[in-house]
């Protein structure tokens, strides 16, 4: 079997489209992430800072699964995604790491891309895990109404500090029901 494309380059819709993040997309992508209110509820608050923002960005790059999010009708970079932490012994990945341009809030266009990238998913596993920081009441709601189920809650590392998020899971059975 031949190995996973975890960036490909054919996931969008007439709402959104998903491409490649590559090491040339700094600036298009900072200029949507220089806004601090984006970051506000997020564990690492200061993000909008560049230098933070070049720790988040160059590891995103690294990952080789990392997306820029696009609105297809102006081509305008609007944020970012990634899949991340694939197990396929416990036929398993994650996606997390989203942001999105405020005007691009309170809207679908997070459900489509969790939807794009959930569709994808599932060709390939079995479940999808998201890890939201515990104070980052936005995207525990957005995640909750595509129907993921908190599972645990976990401390991940943050550049050197223990941040508290919460665990969500859709399994692939309950996402094709719910379509």
């Amino acid at each position: 079997m031949s190995p996973i494309n975890w960036q490909p380059d054919f996931l969008e819709n007439e709402t959104v489209r998903l491409t490649p993040l590559g090491p040339n997309d700094f600036e298009i992508l900072y200029a949507v992430a220089s806004d601090p209110l984006i970051w506000e509820q997020h564990p690492s608050s200061d993000r909008y800072r560049r230098e933070v923002f070049q720790l988040f960005f160059d590891g995103a790059v690294a990952s080789q699964t990392a997306f820029l999010i696009l609105d297809p009708q102006s081509n305008q970079v609007i944020g970012s995604t990634r899949f991340y932490d694939f197990k396929p012994e416990n036929s398993s990945i994650s996606i997390g790491f989203t942001f999105l341009s405020r005007a691009y809030w309170g809207g679908k266009t997070n459900a489509i891309c969790k939807k794009l990238l959930l569709d994808y998913a599932f060709q390939y596993v079995d479940q999808v895990y998201f890890h939201i920081g515990a104070n980052n009441m936005r995207s525990q709601q957005a995640i909750q109404k595509l129907g993921a189920k908190k599972v645990a809650e976990v401390d991940f590392d943050h550049y050197g500090n223990k941040v508290l998020h919460f665990e969500y899971v859709i399994k692939k059975q309950s996402w094709f029901k719910s379509l």
